[in-house]
């Protein structure tokens, strides 16, 4: 009886101060108040208060009936649209229409709220608008956790609730259940649920039927028989119970294999394995492949990161293939990995200290052999590279930089592999040692400067099968290089700008070689010596140079206003002496025929020069850009066109040659056109001098032996047009780069057999329609369409051939809000064939997504077929069928 009437005076007190009022008990003070209004006044059974007033609606109560301890726990907020209305005799509270109520960490908002003071129950549900129609459905919020329900019953003392066509979020699942009982905080009872990862849970393309769950919110969901139900049909497959982890944080699990068949290998399981939620910070995966004739692949792939600090991840494969079966004739068996490893650091954790690598190494035919890759832009790439680097500054006076970075380059062709391991760089900055302090440098005695850089090399030539065996590191080379540049610049005669330089060189090596005619093997054969030996050169250099600019103008109301022509001639002299005091010589054939020889010759950073180096070097380069009138009317100032990006010409003139003293023009230029949207660049070489009849250079004018002024000998032209029916920012293939392909799709789309959750599109996260109308046909079709030409010409030897000359392109288009369709394709005109085709398709099922890809001709025809549940919580739910050709290990 103190309870309710406890309740009766809070109740009065907060909803007649208003909507948005709160109440609270403050003390006895504040209790003798009240109690002592009550006692002048007559008590009323019915009070309904206007949200939209704030004056007092007063109950009579005796004052011994106030209890001194406070029943509720904390502040209570509500308002309503319509009205507040207080049944003292019922020990009822009535919110109509819009209707809140806040109290601790419960939010519940409803079309009708009726809160009992007497049960401490709290019920909540739809009212009915002007065409009977059901609206404004309770959403009630406890924490993080929200149900949506049609009604729902709570007790806000003991924490349970009944709640009736319950709607929920747990991670990926959206869960309805016909009944719901909430036992407290952490635990609800469901009957006839059903729970599915599609956006609307009312009318959801897929869903799983249960009748019993319990849920754990933020934990863990398990169920009892369950049955799959795709567009409202139940389907057989069935499960008599299942266990969901539900939490935000990453957990191990297993990874459930997909099955697949090959004529070669037999029948098999893929991508089956185990993952290792190891910390917040870093994670491993360990998957595996096995075929039934033997042949097994295994795959270690971890991410790691720090906050502000630095990520990575390292990704290595290997794979032993078996192709057919013992006794056949095309039977073999070879062994290929694959190593990856990316890694950058945030240069906000030290700006003076930088670390990185990008590590792609291993077999040369792994990406041609690999049964868990369709990767044909790294199929047909024929190199593989690497690069670890660590760099630090000094900020000394003057500054010095070091770095270490260790390199690899690999020929998946000849299988040759280059290594530097490692490569040691230092270098001190400029310093002026006649320049003041402060103030401007001016002058040639004030330019003077000088710098210190020192380049030191462990350089390894080798091959895949010899990769990182002993012989591998017997054949290294070790080399330390000097650098001393001593230099200046001045203006002359005003307009012209002149430098001047002096290098000094210091070579060490630990190897050399002594070469000598073997009478035995009847060939010269080079001895290594092992030992520190060194050379030492010099050069000088200088070069002047100007800006000319030209302007042609048209007139202001013309729609070419003027064209801007920049010029920059230079004009350069480099001078080094002969070193043939390092020179020896040796038998060349066992008769007594002296050559000369250095005991440096292939050595990593060269070797001395016997003869003396006497150059003129001339250089044009030149830059052409246009003035033209607006479209826009309003805009006052021309707008600024770019004709020619760069047009350079470059050649040289040995003083000292006794013949053939001009050395070929080499011709340059590139230009961007439509909105830089087109990248063109070409190159050409012309040699002023003739050819004998064997196509040797001979010291005749060509154009004296009947030609023209110049002899085309090479040329090239490489065009890239990439455009869309809307400007967005490309999505590259980081991956399929990665693994030594290429950025965009003309070589086809990457396809990592390990995760088919992926697009084949690269724009499939952009292309959002789920707020846009439902239509067949799209009236606009989003595009991307990729061109690259490239034509290369000959002519060293008069062949004036047409040595390459191909066409690649690549399109995708979406056809319905649903449907995409690309491919990449292109053409051959020197061999009059088709290039590598693939064809792309792909339907977005909502929450399922499906796509096939096709390879039709070629190397590496092959197809795939995916279907499957796009949310990572059930994406062991799906059929992946693919056919793979049959290929010869190589």
């Amino acid at each position: 009886m103190q309870r309710n009437l406890f309740y009766i005076v809070f109740l009065t007190i907060f909803l007649t101060l208003g909507s948005a009022k709160t109440y609270s008990q403050d003390g006895n003070k504040k209790k003798k108040s009240f109690a002592a209004k009550n006692q002048e006044n007559t008590p009323k059974a019915d009070t309904k208060t206007d949200p939209k007033t704030s004056e007092l609606n007063e109950i009579k109560i005796k004052p011994e009936s106030i209890v001194k301890k406070p029943l509720l726990e904390d502040k209570v907020k509500y308002k309503a649209e319509k009205y507040a209305k207080i049944d003292q005799k019922k020990k009822l509270v009535t919110l109509y229409d819009k209707a809140e109520l806040y109290y601790q960490d419960i939010e519940l908002k409803s079309g009708i709220i009726v809160f009992d003071y007497q049960k401490n129950e709290v019920y909540a549900g739809r009212i009915k608008d002007s065409t009977g129609a059901y609206i404004q459905s309770p959403v009630f919020k406890q924490g993080t956790n929200v149900v949506e329900p049609d009604s729902i019953r709570f007790n806000y003392k003991t924490k349970k609730a009944l709640v009736w066509n319950s709607r929920t979020n747990q991670g990926e699942f959206n869960v309805k259940a016909a009944i719901t009982k909430k036992e407290n905080d952490s635990v609800y009872f469901m009957k006839s649920a059903r729970f599915t990862t599609a956006k609307d849970i009312d009318n959801p393309e897929y869903y799983f039927q249960t009748n019993k769950v319990k849920l754990v919110p933020g934990k863990k969901v398990v169920v009892g028989m369950t049955n799959m139900v795709i567009a409202d049909v139940p389907t057989p497959l069935a499960l008599p119970f299942a266990f969901f982890p539900m939490t935000e944080k990453a957990r191990s699990g297993l990874i459930i294999p997909s099955y697949n068949d090959s004529n070669n290998r037999g029948f098999s399981l893929q991508n089956g394995g185990y993952y290792f939620a190891l910390s917040d910070n870093y994670d491993l995966a360990i998957l595996g492949d096995y075929y039934t004739n033997g042949s097994y692949a295994m795959r270690f792939q971890s991410s790691y990161a720090k906050k502000y600090k630095f990520l990575g991840n390292i990704n290595i494969r290997f794979e032993n293939l078996i192709n057919s079966e013992r006794g056949y004739p095309d039977y073999s068996r070879t062994k290929i990995y694959n190593i990856q490893w990316t890694h950058s650091k945030d240069a906000k954790s030290n700006p003076n200290s930088r670390f990185s690598a990008s590590v792609n190494l291993g077999s040369s035919k792994y990406f041609v052999n690999s049964i868990n890759q369709s990767n044909v832009g790294s199929r047909l790439n024929n190199t593989l590279s690497s690069s670890i680097s660590y760099s630090k500054t000094f900020n000394w006076i003057p500054q010095v930089n070091l770095s270490l970075t260790a390199t690899h380059s690999q020929n998946t062709n000849t299988e040759q592999i280059n290594m530097t391991l490692p490569t040691l760089q230092l270098s001190v900055d400029r310093v002026y040692p006649f320049a003041p302090k402060d103030g401007v440098k001016k002058g040639l005695f004030k330019n003077i400067n000088f710098q210190y850089s020192l380049r030191g090399e462990n350089r390894i030539n080798t091959t895949d099968s010899l990769f990182f065996k002993p012989q591998m590191f017997r054949d290294a080379k070790v080399g330390f290089q000097h650098s001393i540049p001593l230099s200046t610049n001045f203006k002359v005669f005003k307009y012209f700008s002149a430098t001047t330089s002096v290098n000094y060189n210091e070579v060490w090596y630990l190897k050399t070689i002594k070469r000598q005619y073997d009478p035995i093997k009847n060939t010269v054969v080079d001895t290594d010596i092992q030992g520190f030996d060194a050379f030492r050169t010099y050069s000088f250099s200088s070069s002047l140079g100007t800006t000319i600019y030209g302007t042609f103008n048209f007139g202001e109301n013309k729609k070419i206003q003027a064209i801007r022509h920049v010029m920059r001639p230079n004009i350069s002299y480099n001078y080094t002496p002969s070193f043939s005091k390092y020179y020896d010589t040796y038998d060349s054939d066992g008769s007594g025929t002296m050559v000369k020889y250095t005991r440096f010759d292939n050595g990593i950073f060269g070797a001395p020069g016997q003869t003396m180096s006497n150059n003129l070097g001339f250089s044009l380069s030149n830059t052409f850009e246009a003035k033209v009138t607006d479209k826009d009317s309003t805009k006052t100032e021309p707008k600024k066109i770019m004709l020619l990006n760069n047009l350079n010409f470059s050649t040289s003139y040995d003083i000292t040659a006794d013949s053939l003293r001009w050395s070929p023009m080499r011709v340059s230029g590139g230009t961007q056109l439509f909105k830089q949207k087109m990248n063109i660049n070409f190159a050409a070489t012309l040699d002023p001098y003739a050819i004998n009849n064997a196509g040797k250079r001979i010291n005749t004018w060509n154009i004296d032996n009947g030609g023209s002024l110049f002899r085309m000998t090479s040329a090239n032209m490489t065009l890239n047009y990439s455009f869309s029916s809307k400007d967005i920012e490309e999505k590259k293939n980081t991956q399929g780069q990665r693994n030594g392909g290429r950025a965009d799709d003309l070589f086809g789309s990457n396809t990592d057999l390990s995760d088919r959750r992926q697009s084949l599109f690269k724009d499939d996260d952009k292309d959002n329609t789920e707020d846009k109308p439902s239509e067949f046909f799209k009236y606009e079709l989003p595009w991307d369409l990729n061109l690259a030409y490239s034509l290369t010409y000959s002519n060293n030897n008069r062949e004036k051939k047409i040595t390459g000359n191909s066409l690649m392109v690549s399109m995708n288009t979406t056809l319905t809000p649903k449907w995409k369709i690309g491919a990449s394709t292109g053409y051959d005109f020197v061999n009059k064939g088709v290039t590598f085709t693939q064809l792309r398709f792909e339907r977005d099922l909502l929450s399922w997504r499906m796509d096939f890809n096709w390879v039709p001709f070629g190397n590496n025809p092959y197809w795939g077929f995916f279907i499957g549940i796009k949310a990572g919580v059930l994406s062991d739910i799906k059929w992946d069928k693919r056919n793979q050709a049959d290929r010869t290990i190589r």
